[in-house]
């Protein structure tokens, strides 16, 4: 039997506070893992070296949590939920995303990938939601369409062929990505179980990268290697996720959907000076096209009558009791 926990207007302020200055942080945290990343498979790290760490040291670090879930319920939320988060958020995306950033440059990950996110978010939380469908949102998504064109046209007109490959990772990436909060909010998993979850069943790579693409401890240096698995690892994965994972419900799909614009404007910033990395004129173009679409379809007020709930854990399986708020 399920018991209500209730929530004070206190207590309710103070969570909302905390989700949005922790998803600020994970959109800062997220921005700079696109410069990051690209900086080390620029300097002899692999794709496959860097999914090795991300989840080597994040399922490591949350495979007590996810055996306390049970191994039969895939760590309490059951395998057909678990593997679902798993795709969106686990290996799949990451293997994507990490492909991507062998072949494009840094800034077109930071806005192909959150482009979509936001697109599929605003669009999942009218569908799932009742979100309000509003002459802004529209406008905003056209405009990032357009602006993924414009990347996508500059693409095939630079002298690297494989930058428009990249790209279409990096479209998978938001593709895939994008459904991560909806299904976290439609399926009100505890945020802890569901990256647990992510982390632990994507170690079932670890085989297969010892026995392919495992080139020796020696590929970089210990320091760097450990900073490597820490950005991965723990600030990606297990703090960036959780964060989006417990600030879903707590702010609602329609408002988490206004937070990954900032992504783009971290990565493309930092890639200029951290990667010298300076986009055409047509790239500058459709990046600018996509941001503004962005903060123009996400920055928007909640229907009227829409609800906003706090969703508390109340038991041992961590399901939870919806609070409306006064």
């Amino acid at each position: 039997m399920h018991q209500t926990v209730p929530l004070s207007d206190a207590r309710i302020r103070l969570r909302r506070r905390l989700a949005f200055g922790g998803m600020a942080l994970a959109m800062v945290i997220f921005g700079a893992n696109f410069v990051v990343s690209r900086h080390a498979v620029l300097n002899g790290l692999s794709s496959h070296d860097m999914l090795a760490l991300r989840f080597a040291t994040a399922g490591f670090l949350l495979l007590p949590t996810f055996l306390a879930g049970g191994v039969a319920s895939c760590g309490g939320i059951g395998w057909g939920r678990g593997l679902a988060l798993v795709v969106m958020s686990g290996f799949p995306m990451s293997y994507l995303l990490m492909t991507g950033l062998t072949m494009a440059p840094a800034a077109h990950g930071a806005v192909i990938g959150p482009g979509m996110v936001t697109v599929i978010g605003i669009v999942g939380s009218v569908v799932l939601f009742g979100s309000r469908l509003s002459r802004p949102l529209v406008i905003g998504v056209c405009a990032v369409l357009v602006g993924l064109a414009c990347l996508g046209f500059a693409g095939t007109r630079h002298t690297n062929a494989t930058i428009l490959l990249g790209d279409l990772c990096f479209l998978g990436v938001g593709l895939i990505w994008g459904g991560y909060p909806l299904l976290i909010q439609l399926w009100r998993v505890d945020a802890l179980k569901a990256t647990a979850v992510v982390s632990v069943v994507s170690m079932l790579y670890l085989p297969v990268y010892a026995l392919f693409f495992f080139r020796g401890f020696d590929v970089a240096p210990w320091c760097v290697l450990l900073a490597h698995a820490f950005n991965q690892g723990v600030l990606n994965i297990i703090f960036g996720l959780w964060i989006w994972s417990w600030s879903t419900p707590v702010l609602s799909p329609a408002v988490i959907g206004r937070f990954p614009p900032m992504i783009p404007v971290v990565g493309t910033l930092l890639a200029i000076p951290a990667l010298g990395e300076i986009p055409s004129g047509l790239q500058i173009g459709g990046i600018a096209i996509i941001i503004a679409g962005l903060f123009v379809a996400s920055w928007r007020r909640p229907a009227a009558g829409e609800v906003h709930q706090n969703e508390v854990p109340a038991d041992a399986d961590g399901e939870a009791e919806r609070q409306r708020r006064p």
